[in-house]
């Protein structure tokens, strides 16, 4: 009986589909409602299999894992095999893995690092040869990044520079491309360059950053300062958007530190930081001190349920990853054909879509023509989609329109109705006919709205 009940599926706001009582079918439900969620850059839901895992570990796994007893024994086992699961996907080392509280603390620790590993270096090397050392001895430290960096980055290096500690170079990005282009970012090294930073993928447009080639022009620079005594430049690239999405291996993009964030790949709200070969290879300086987790790198006692599930989360991309990778393209670029097809060519910009640069395999960010067409706009209108005009944590600049795009040569009118459409691993085209049909609606009730 129960099971003749339950006859519709819909999807709940975090995208998932769940049954519901025919008894509920036509009437107001305010718990859960017909959705179709499409900001998978902002944020993904757990997994199930990770949401199991994370269950588990604070059943069985509560202990301190700097504990000898069972249950402390059971929480290190764990995190001893989440550690290996996320050195896999990024072709690294179990011991090249801390885990941190998230993306912004793993960017934070890496600016911090370079920062005291420059402080450190220039003493070291105070009689070092040649007039390009004795530039950089006594010297402020000098970053550079891009001018489409996730806040995380962009906003720790404006404090330095406005608290006179470093300085800093952010690097516009090719508005043909939509890319840091390699040259522009080395012409702007000097003899006092310590980081360079540049994001894997933008959460915004998807476009693709030459991460490995830039590594490679500065492992050659580097060889070239050690001979004159200047400070090494370390190298870091953001992988949030990445990971999940397509291939990520640390090796092969030749950086020194790499920033892993949970919640986009279906993991909790946790993160992690690569680093290849932890104060040896590459410096690292901890920015808390405690208890000695971590090896003292990231002390604090562990969070194991949450490390759990990250490392859960991990496996599943180092097993399907590729899979993963063939669906989102295949849905995204289903998505974008129907796009065109509804409100034309003429109509329709693709804010995402730069000659020669690769993108994510899910993102979409396009904009439709016509006054009064704001991306807010048209999104308060639509009654099914759930999605974005841009990075979450934007969230709050009003109608403005974003500044990334703004920065990839984007014009101004185009750029304020902007949407950023991105789909997950269980997004269907069926998905995206009923999105679609909803962009419809709620642009013709707005054009509808002006004429009376």
């Amino acid at each position: 009986m129960e099971g003749d009940q339950v006859e519709k599926m819909v999807l709940t706001k975090d995208g998932r589909k769940t049954a519901v009582d025919k008894e509920c079918v036509g009437k107001e439900n305010k718990s859960v409602e017909s959705k179709v969620y499409m900001d998978y850059n902002a944020t993904t839901p757990m997994a199930p299999e990770v949401i199991q895992t994370v269950t588990e570990a604070m059943h069985e796994a509560w202990g301190n894992p700097s504990s000898s007893y069972t249950a402390g024994r059971k929480a290190k086992e764990i995190i001893n095999e989440a550690r290996e699961s996320l050195a896999r996907m990024v072709g690294g080392r179990p011991q090249d893995i801390i885990f941190t509280s998230g993306g912004t603390e793993a960017n934070n620790l890496v600016i911090h690092t370079a920062l005291r590993h420059f402080r450190e270096s220039r003493v070291l090397g105070q009689d070092g040869p040649g007039e390009d050392h004795k530039r950089a001895a006594g010297a402020t430290p000098h970053f550079i990044t891009s001018n489409v960096e996730h806040d995380s980055v962009r906003l720790p290096l404006e404090h330095l520079v406005k608290e006179h500690m470093a300085e800093a170079t952010f690097v516009p990005v090719s508005k043909i491309t939509g890319q840091v282009e390699v040259d522009d970012t080395i012409a702007a090294i000097r003899p006092t360059t310590c980081l360079v930073s540049i994001m894997l993928a933008n959460n915004e447009t998807g476009v693709i950053m030459p991460i490995s080639e830039l590594s490679q022009r500065i492992q050659i620079l580097n060889q070239n300062r050690m001979a004159l005594g200047l400070p090494r430049i370390l190298m870091h690239t953001d992988a949030a958007q990445m990971i999940g999405k397509g291939q990520v291996n640390g090796q092969d993009l030749g950086v020194d530190y790499l920033t892993i964030v949970g919640h986009k790949f279906y993991a909790p709200r946790i993160g992690a930081l690569y680093v290849r070969g932890p104060g040896v290879t590459s410096p690292l300086h901890p920015m808390l001190f405690g208890g000695g987790q971590e090896r003292n790198f990231r002390p604090g006692t562990e969070n194991t349920p949450m490390i759990a599930g990250l490392g859960k989360a991990a496996e599943l991309v180092n097993k399907n990853c590729e899979d993963y990778e063939a669906h989102m393209k295949e849905v995204r670029d289903y998505l974008e054909e129907r796009l065109e097809a509804s409100f034309g060519k003429q109509r329709l910009h693709f804010n995402s879509q730069f000659p020669g640069a690769k993108r994510l395999c899910n993102t979409c960010n396009f904009s439709i023509w016509g006054p009064g067409l704001q991306g807010r706009m048209v999104l308060s209108h639509c009654k099914t989609l759930l999605a974005s005009v841009g990075a979450a944590c934007h969230s709050e600049k009003g109608d403005q329109p974003s500044s990334i795009l703004l920065s990839c040569g984007i014009p101004y009118e185009v750029a304020q109705n902007a949407l950023r459409l991105s789909v997950g691993r269980d997004t269907t085209k069926e998905d995206v006919d009923i999105i679609v049909e909803d962009l419809k609606q709620s642009v013709a009730q707005l054009e509808q709205n002006r004429v009376t």
